[in-house]
This record gives C-alpha cells, sequence and structure tokens, in this order.
C-alpha cells in the first residue's frame, strides 16, 4: 500500500509539472526590429550597414593595429544608449577592459569588423544584447546602440 501511494504521488508531481504555464522568454527576431533599427539610424544620421547576422553598423575608422578575436583582452571607450537616446551605459576616463568572449553577442559580431584604433557605430538587436531576459537597467527585448572606439587588442 505505501508503495501505491508513493507512486501514486511521484505520478501527481509530474502530471502537475504538465500543466504550469510555460514562462520561457522567446528571441526577438532580428528581422522583426529591422524597421525600428532603420529608423533610428535614419534619424541618427548614421549610414548603416546590414550584417548577415541582422546586426547593424557604420565603420568611422577602421584602425591599422591588430583585429579583435575572442580570445582578445580588449580595451574601449564607448557609450551605450536606448533607441530612446538615453544613456544606459559609458565609459568615463580610463578605457574599460574585458575579454570579448565575456561581452554581448553584438559587440563579439561588431568589434572584429575594425581594428585596434578603430571607431564603430553598432545598432544591435535585442537577440545579440540580453534577448528576453535583460540585465540590470536594460529591459528584456531592447535594441542597444553603441558607439565604441577601439583603443588597444592585447
Amino acid at each position: 500500500m505505501k508503495n501505491f501511494i508513493l507512486l501514486a504521488c511521484v505520478v501527481m508531481i509530474a502530471f502537475t509539472g504538465c500543466f504550469k504555464e510555460d514562462k520561457a522568454c522567446t528571441a526577438v527576431k532580428p528581422s522583426d526590429e529591422q524597421a525600428a533599427i532603420l529608423a533610428y539610424a535614419n534619424a541618427n544620421g548614421i549610414n548603416a550597414t546590414k550584417h548577415s547576422s541582422g546586426l547593424y553598423y557604420e565603420i568611422l575608422n577602421p584602425g591599422s593595429g591588430a583585429t579583435p578575436t575572442l580570445n582578445s583582452m580588449l580595451y574601449v571607450n564607448y557609450v551605450g544608449k536606448f533607441l530612446s537616446g538615453t544613456t544606459f551605459d559609458q565609459t568615463t576616463g580610463q578605457p574599460a577592459n574585458f575579454s570579448l568572449r565575456g561581452v554581448i553577442e553584438g559587440w563579439q559580431i561588431g568589434l572584429p569588423l575594425i581594428k585596434k584604433g578603430g571607431r564603430i557605430k553598432l545598432i544591435i538587436p535585442s537577440a545579440y544584447a540580453y534577448s528576453c531576459v535583460g540585465n540590470g537597467g536594460i529591459p528584456p527585448n531592447s535594441i542597444l546602440f553603441f558607439d565604441i572606439d577601439l583603443v588597444d587588442v592585447q
């Protein structure tokens, strides 16, 4: 009898998981954000080029030094904004440093398009930023703009 009660409890617990509301987030496809990205680029005088990933960029200075790889340590000055124009992050004073492997996918796609000493503007679809999860003060499904100076690549 104890085995039957235990089995019944296990079956009930297993089935209750089937009836829970699925709260998994689903990333917005970059193609679904293209109109907003293009409107932002046009409104802000950005001569954006579409990358095959769906990210948009404008290279202001291609640079002439080393090209970043995922294993590179980067030193950058940058400004990060929402498409509303509100700045959510920026460097002040000394350049920020980090491994390219440790940043959002949009930076991993965009920064290898320039070399040390280069400057690039990136308009990053939410799927290549913080997707449907968000991060701190960045809401889920936020398209992000960055103006980045690649000071050094090591």
